[in-house]
């Protein structure tokens, strides 16, 4: 109890060597979006993130802000800073999945992306030049400054985990989306996968192209063939996060952003694509220009999709029940129990409608196995509307999971990357005393959350409840969690300690059980 769970962080990523630090000069001051230190050489692309990282260079990756396509560079570099976006933005989000080190929101930079440039505080900083990141403060710093790695392997660390293990109610779960984070997250003590965002599969190259296919297609065939080729290489994604979780829960949510996030911005590779399409220049950016939305955060996304595209839903359902087979076949030890999440549902109806096409194709592909498997459909409640009518909902959910992010942003009415122009003058004014994409607002988000369970409960008593927001790795807001009964928490992989010790802290303070 006299440990501060966030202070797990100095265990489980790089520091700055204190002597170090103490003679360096902060250049900016930003949002603390990933914890840990990072020092390399500033890149402003992914793909040159990529290059210096396969030549063993330290590089931090300066971005106005990032996108799902930028996700390899990501993994290449030491750091990553961004212009734009908050605590909940790509960058910070996908950062804390890695570990990598990331601060974001930092305003004061005035980017030249074009001339691979950009001035700070009146100097001008370029391709080339170093500078340290501290994602534990929000702190940049001009020049290296030494780290010192990360310690989380001596015997007390595992010793307090042993003792979180034993009194806390709630089950941890990870945020995973590759076997990398799904393995790092078991090695912190993960009790399965809560999250795992499909759309973060489908951007190496061979697989862009195959949904670009898709959104291009003109008819429900042509976009079935394009599918096609996306499906085996999905099966082969999730039969690689079932080997990693071992018969522990895996929550697989269906495509959730909107299809402009696919699409080529390049002219070069929009030129690429009408040739592979064999369309002019002309129609694809007529396509692209038609898949333009004033709120896409709000628009034609998540059931969405497939409630118009039920060929999207229908592959992604025979990858997922495809692996399980298989996996079961290897190792029937492991006993998977497919969990398939419908994202954005704020309708009954609607999830009915994807339900159906989920079940007529999960039935079908058991049935011609001989097998007798088990598998859930669940939603992810991130509209306010799906948690004031959870009952209705939970008729056909058979778990709730909640999205906390989408959740908050359409509560407050206020989006989660652009709220840091104005949440400085709230917090200077005291009208907000912290984020709420970064710390759940219990009084009216939290009222949500607790209304909804409630009412799921009443219409199926052993619905299983998780959260699967950011807000899962935050301590106070796991407190809540445990309050309001839910199953579980979700997070990313190295916050998986940080959520057991203060799931262990909140059971302890509000005993819930006793084990």
């Amino acid at each position: 109890m006299q440990i501060d769970p966030k202070s797990l962080d100095a265990l489980l990523h790089p520091q700055f060597d204190a002597k170090a630090l103490k003679s360096a000069q902060a250049i900016a001051q930003a949002l603390a979006a990933s914890p840990g230190a990072a020092c390399g050489k500033i890149v402003f692309t992914a793909e040159d993130a990529v290059t210096a990282g396969q030549n063993k260079e330290k590089v931090v990756l300066v971005r106005l802000e990032t996108s799902p396509e930028d996700i390899e560079g990501m993994h290449y570099a030491q750091g990553i800073l961004t212009v734009r976006g908050g605590m909940t933005s790509h960058a910070a989000v996908v950062a804390r999945g890695m570990g990598t080190c990331c601060v974001s929101g930092c305003g004061a930079i005035k980017m030249d992306e074009e001339n691979k440039c950009f001035t700070l505080n009146g100097k001008t900083y370029r391709e080339g030049d170093v500078i340290s990141l501290d994602g534990s403060t929000g702190k940049v710093y001009d020049g290296a400054i030494a780290t010192v790695p990360a310690n989380a392997n001596d015997g007390e660390f595992g010793r307090i985990m042993a003792w979180a293990n034993k009194y806390k109610a709630l089950a941890v779960r990870t945020n995973a989306d590759t076997p990398k984070d799904a393995h790092q997250a078991f090695e912190f003590g993960a009790e399965g996968i809560g999250l795992c965002r499909t759309e973060h599969m489908f951007f190496e190259p061979d697989r862009i192209a195959a949904i670009r296919e898709m959104i291009c297609s003109d008819t429900v065939e042509e976009r079935e063939h394009a599918l096609a080729k996306l499906e085996p290489m999905q099966q082969g994604d999730f039969e690689k996060l079932y080997e990693e979780a071992q018969g522990a829960p895996v929550n697989i949510r269906f495509l959730d952003p909107p299809l402009h996030e696919f699409v080529p911005t390049e002219e070069a590779d929009i030129k690429a694509l009408a040739d592979a399409q064999g369309k002019t220049v002309e129609d694809i950016k007529q396509i692209i220009a038609s898949l333009h939305e004033f709120n896409p955060m709000m628009g034609h996304r998540g059931c969405r999709l497939a409630v118009t595209y039920p060929e999207i839903a229908k592959m992604q359902t025979s990858a997922v029940i495809k692996a399980a087979i298989s996996v079961n076949k290897r190792h029937p030890e492991f006993k998977t129990t497919p969990e398939i999440m419908i994202p954005l549902v704020g309708e009954v109806k609607e999830l009915a409608f994807v339900k159906k096409v989920v079940c007529e194709t999960a039935d079908a592909l058991i049935k011609e196995a001989g097998i007798n498997m088990h598998y859930e459909v669940g939603t992810m409640i991130e509209i306010p509307r799906a948690a004031l009518l959870a009952d209705e909902i939970a008729k056909e959910a058979q778990y709730f999971s909640f999205g906390t992010n989408d959740l908050t942003q359409m509560t407050f009415g206020f989006s989660r990357d652009d709220a840091g122009k104005f949440l400085d003058s709230y917090y200077e004014n005291k009208i907000y005393e912290s984020d709420p994409f970064a710390r759940l607002d219990q009084n009216g988000v939290g009222k949500l959350v607790a209304m909804a369970s409630e009412l799921g409960k009443k219409t199926r008593p052993d619905i299983a409840l998780g959260i699967c927001g950011e807000h899962g790795g935050d301590p106070s807001s796991i407190e809540f969690c445990h309050k309001v009964g839910l199953t579980y928490v979700s997070c990313s992989p190295f916050r998986v300690p940080i959520a057991r010790l203060a799931a262990a802290q909140a059971n302890i303070r509000n005993p819930r059980n006793s084990k």
